[in-house]
C-alpha cells in the first residue's frame, strides 16, 4: 500500500511538472513568435518589451549589440527584415531560462538594399518578472 502511495506521489509530481514546462514552452514559442512579428515590423515598444536591459545580439559576421544598439538598427531600417520564416524549432525550459534553436529565412532590405539571408539561430530567453524576455541571440550562416 505505502508503495502504491508512494509512486502516486511521484507520478503526480512529474506530470505536475510536465504540465509547467508545457506552458512555459507555449510562452516562449509565443514570445519568439512576438518577437519576429515586431522585426517585420520595426516596432519600437515592442521589441523594447520583449528584449531584456542586458540583451547580447550577435550576428553571423560576429558583430554584437546591445538592446539599445539592436531596436534602433531594426527601427532605422539599417537591418530591414521584409519577411522571416522559422523552421525546425525546439525549446527546452531550464528553470527560468529557455534555450530556442531554429533555422531562418529571411527577405531583408537592409539600407534599402534587397537581399536575402538563411541562418541558424540560438536564442536564449529568461523569465523576468513573469514575461520571457529575449536575453541573448547568436546567428550562424548555414553553409
Amino acid at each position: 500500500m505505502i508503495k502504491h502511495f508512494i509512486y502516486l506521489i511521484m507520478l503526480t509530481g512529474m506530470v505536475t511538472t510536465t504540465t509547467a514546462q508545457s506552458k512555459d514552452s507555449a510562452a516562449v514559442n509565443a514570445a519568439v513568435e512576438f518577437l519576429r512579428k515586431a522585426m517585420i515590423d520595426a516596432d519600437k515598444a515592442g521589441l523594447q518589451k520583449v528584449t531584456a536591459d542586458q540583451l547580447s545580439y550577435g550576428h553571423s559576421s560576429g558583430r554584437v549589440e546591445d538592446k539599445a544598439a539592436f531596436i534602433e538598427n531594426i527601427v532605422s531600417g539599417k537591418s530591414d527584415f521584409v519577411t522571416i520564416d522559422l523552421t525546425n524549432q525546439t525549446v527546452v525550459v531550464a528553470g527560468d531560462a529557455a534555450i530556442v534553436r531554429h533555422s531562418l529565412s529571411a527577405t531583408t532590405n537592409d539600407n534599402g538594399t534587397p537581399g536575402t539571408v538563411k541562418l541558424n539561430i540560438l536564442l536564449v530567453w529568461q523569465k523576468q518578472k513573469g514575461q520571457w524576455k529575449l536575453l541573448a541571440r547568436q546567428a550562424v550562416k548555414v553553409p
